[in-house]
């Protein structure tokens, strides 16, 4: 029973979650080996699952935390230290510069990519759920254990804050011409 829906969230979702995992990290092989963790907590703690939120929620509640935690992970590496990574207010900036599919997009959206690097990690989190994922502000809220006005002054926030560094993209853009 329990390897059945194991399957069938697998086949459901696994592609969603790849993608939101991708998007956060932009390195395809990282993201695998994150989703393949994202499932191996699926396995491990699916009893403890109350059905209080939808399991695509579940599902990204857990991909959010695999991702927190290697970004955790990578940050305690490179200081070497053990100081407190708060990843709400800390960049996510992932080590590596793009997947092979970054090459492959438009410009707009190669800069605005580039511009949510620069957001914080809880509005990066927002963004890519939001409009990436095309999740709700309630499944949003539920999967970052946020209230739902939370996530739209966050969103609102980055929002803000993509429109002005895209616009300083442009301005600076302008001048090299």
């Amino acid at each position: 029973m329990k390897e059945s829906i194991f399957h069938r969230l697998y086949d459901e979702y696994h592609q969603d979650v790849f993608q939101f995992l991708i998007y956060l990290v932009k390195d395809r092989s990282v993201a695998e080996d994150l989703s393949h963790e994202v499932y191996v907590r699926v396995l491990r703690s699916y009893e403890r699952f109350e059905g209080k939120s939808s399991e695509k929620t579940w599902l990204f509640a857990i991909a959010k935390n695999v991702a927190i935690d290697y970004f955790r992970k990578n940050a305690v590496r490179k200081s070497r230290s053990f100081t407190a990574f708060d990843w709400e207010t800390e960049q996510l900036v992932s080590p590596t510069k793009s997947p092979e599919a970054f090459i492959e997009l438009n410009d707009e959206m190669r800069e605005l990519l580039e511009a949510l690097e620069k957001c914080s990690g809880d509005q990066k989190m927002v963004i890519i759920m939001r409009y990436f994922q095309e999740l709700s502000i309630a499944e949003t809220a539920s999967i970052l254990n946020w209230t739902e006005g939370k996530v739209k002054t966050t969103q609102h926030r980055a929002i803000k804050q993509l429109r002005a560094l895209l616009s300083k993209e442009k301005e600076a853009s302008q001048y090299e011409s």
